[in-house]
């Protein structure tokens, strides 16, 4: 049964690898022990609130998509962490310690890989930024889009607008030149038709059950032999837009199964969206613990773990 553990920061004895708003990232040897924690941010803070159960809900459903997607290309993931145990085969005697029992179930050892610099953002619908930017110059990330485009409409074909990834502030949009000044054309060309890719199969796949996906970020990077795997998260709550196919109507903003209760209460406050951040009320963590694991229920009909 699921513990409800709120899990905010990790101290393991192992060497940290990168510490992200989200993940705690440690050495494990040859792999990687990725610990999805329950922090959240907003609008670029990490809040001081941690929301139940999140962590879980993005490594498994991260997991859930690795596996559905292991046919387009393939990915860093060696193994979910579902008993603590798992972590004696890799590390000897002498470096085993306590595991703590928080990681069953929000953890993940992956295999090392290069990180790419670009944050692969595939757009199926008009929301967010991008609308806000159509309204203004009727074009979003340069990309010059018809007229009389509706909020949250779908697109007739899905959008590649990458951004740079930035490791602290906000990410800045890249052009089709600038990812190629990045990655070299070929990697560029195959970064992108495979981003798009994955989303049109989980997009498809998705929308059997209930759920838009709206838009979605994936992240890449080269394994030992240079080839290119899928890392990071993929197509969880925080890194994509889910709406509800029954409640979805064009010409206005919709409502999401994700941090949306937490945006919208803290534009209610007033705050500058500068550090530090508000404490959260309870109704308002509650609701948000409560849509990210609707969200994992729907897509993929299995219960936490």
């Amino acid at each position: 049964m699921l513990k409800s553990t709120i899990v905010t920061e990790t101290e393991l004895q192992l060497p940290l690898f990168i510490k992200g708003k989200v993940r705690d990232t440690y050495n494990l040897n040859n792999y990687l022990l990725i610990v999805a924690t329950d922090r959240i941010s907003a609008f670029d803070v990490i809040l001081p609130n941690g929301i139940p159960d999140k962590g879980a809900v993005l490594n498994q459903i991260s997991a859930f998509w690795f596996k559905q997607t292991s046919d387009i290309i393939a990915n860093h993931m060696v193994e979910t962490v579902t008993n603590i145990k798992q972590l004696d085969v890799y590390l000897q005697p002498p470096k085993r310690f306590d595991y703590p029992p928080y990681l069953a179930g929000r953890s993940m050892i992956v295999k090392k890989a290069k990180r790419l610099p670009i944050e692969c953002v595939v757009r199926g619908y008009i929301a967010g930024s991008a609308w806000s930017e159509y309204l203004n110059s009727g074009a979003t990330c340069g990309i010059n889009l018809p007229k009389g485009l509706q909020e949250s409409q779908e697109l007739v074909e899905p959008l590649f607008t990458p951004t740079t990834k930035a490791d602290s502030g906000h990410d800045m949009p890249l052009t089709p030149d600038g990812v190629v000044e990045l990655v070299g054309e070929n990697m560029a060309t195959q970064i992108k038709e495979v981003s798009i890719a994955i989303y049109k199969f989980a997009r498809e796949y998705a929308r059997q059950r209930g759920i838009i996906i709206a838009d979605t970020k994936m992240e890449f990077g080269l394994d030992d032999r240079e080839n290119l795997v899928l890392i990071d998260e993929l197509l969880t709550p925080d890194s994509s837009r889910f709406w509800d196919t029954k409640t979805y109507q064009v010409g206005k903003s919709q409502d999401s199964y994700d941090k949306q209760p937490v945006r919208d209460w803290l534009s209610q406050t007033g705050w500058n969206k500068e550090p530090p951040a508000p404490e959260l009320p309870s109704e308002v963590i509650e609701s948000t613990s409560a849509r990210y694991k609707q969200a994992f229920y729907r897509l993929t009909g299995q219960n936490l773990k």
